[in-house]
């Protein structure tokens, strides 16, 4: 029986063995797989390093060309706000101006309506008489 047992465990010994190479041999197949994969992603980032290499020149310009044109509509909001409040000083003005040669002319209105009114009064006697109203 001492031969049997120790057989036994020589084949265990060796099942395990046989079972941890085939693991090995399974990380080593999965490990090569895993390196192509990333060699061929590698690949694909150079690639697209050149290409946005490529276009870093164009788009550098097209971006300068953008802010030359905000630059320039920043100038010309700048010009037209000093343009509005230019116009808003002058219309301030030109309505103090109203009100100035208003209040002026209206003791003359009013003392020409006062006028007309007698103007009126004594034609309507003269065409009616000194005691009719």
């Amino acid at each position: 029986m001492t031969g049997t047992s120790e057989w036994a465990v020589v084949f265990r010994e060796a099942a395990v063995g046989l079972g941890v190479l085939l693991i090995g041999i399974g990380i080593l197949y999965a490990s090569v797989q895993v390196g192509k994969l990333l060699e061929r992603v590698g690949a694909t980032l150079d690639e697209v390093d050149r290409q946005l290499a490529a276009l870093g020149a164009p788009v550098a310009k097209t971006l300068d060309h953008v802010n030359g044109i905000a630059n320039t509509a920043d100038e010309t909001l700048a010009r037209v706000g000093g343009v509005v409040e230019t116009l808003e000083t002058v219309s301030s003005s030109a309505a103090k101006g109203v009100g100035f040669v208003g209040s002026a002319l209206q003791p003359s209105v009013v003392n020409l309506g006062a006028t007309l009114t007698g103007i009126t009064a004594g034609v309507r006697r003269l065409v009616r008489g000194h005691n009719e109203s």
